[in-house]
């Protein structure tokens, strides 16, 4: 799993609103006699140190932790739809290595004109691809779905075409006769800038298949 490299930058308030407290009380046990200035000076330094510890605490609660990633079930690899020509190969193999290379993508599934052209990442052992409600919804739709944390829905079953322990999904359209998923193993890890790339890999590899691809050719 990941560590959380904002830990002990979130530890910090609490620990020096802590010390800062002891160091009062020590000074007040140890002093014979209190005076006027020394009195507000205390006081002043209980209300740092209660500030700095109440920021500390609240810190704990609102500082967003770095999720944990998990290793995917299954085996690497690259499978093409054995009729695709070779220029297709080309186009999904540049396409898919620049998601894998780009963003946290560990797991790639091409589906059009209700074909697997390609898997590649890590590989679930089922390669058929059933399309269920949110897969239809983004073929209706036209529009992308980013479920950022899989185990949350229900109807994460129908994803078993990719490893069984994927954190998060986005399925993009290739307009009207196809999908691009794609399996992260972090949940809530793609950016709005990972999103914005996606789509613009996504239009670029459908102007090709709709150009290059007929139904006849697979």
């Amino acid at each position: 799993m990941k560590s959380d490299p904002n830990r002990i930058l979130r530890l910090i308030p609490l620990f020096a609103g802590s010390v800062g407290g002891v160091l009062l009380l020590l000074n007040r046990l140890m002093t014979i006699q209190l005076t006027e200035s020394q009195a507000r000076s205390d006081v002043l330094g209980v209300i740092l140190s209660g500030v700095l510890i109440l920021v500390g605490l609240i810190w704990q609660q609102i500082q967003p932790r770095s999720p944990d990633a998990v290793t995917l079930i299954g085996e690497e690899g690259m499978e093409f739809h054995p009729n695709l020509p070779d220029s297709i190969k080309t186009e999904l193999a540049w396409a898919s290595h620049l998601v894998l290379t780009n963003t946290v993508t560990r797991s790639l599934v091409v589906y059009y004109q209700d074909k697997v052209l390609l898997r590649r990442g890590i590989l679930s052992p089922n390669s058929q691809v059933t399309p269920g409600k949110i897969l239809q919804r983004v073929l209706e739709t036209q529009k992308p779905v980013y479920l950022v944390n899989l185990n949350l829905y229900p109807g994460k079953i129908e994803f078993d075409y990719l490893p069984l322990n994927t954190q998060g999904v986005i399925c993009q359209p290739l307009g009207q006769n196809g999908v691009m998923i794609l399996g992260a193993n972090v949940p809530r890890s793609y950016t709005k800038q990972d999103e914005n790339w996606i789509e613009g890999i996504a239009d670029k590899l459908t102007l090709t298949l709709e150009t290059e691809l007929s139904p006849t050719k697979l």
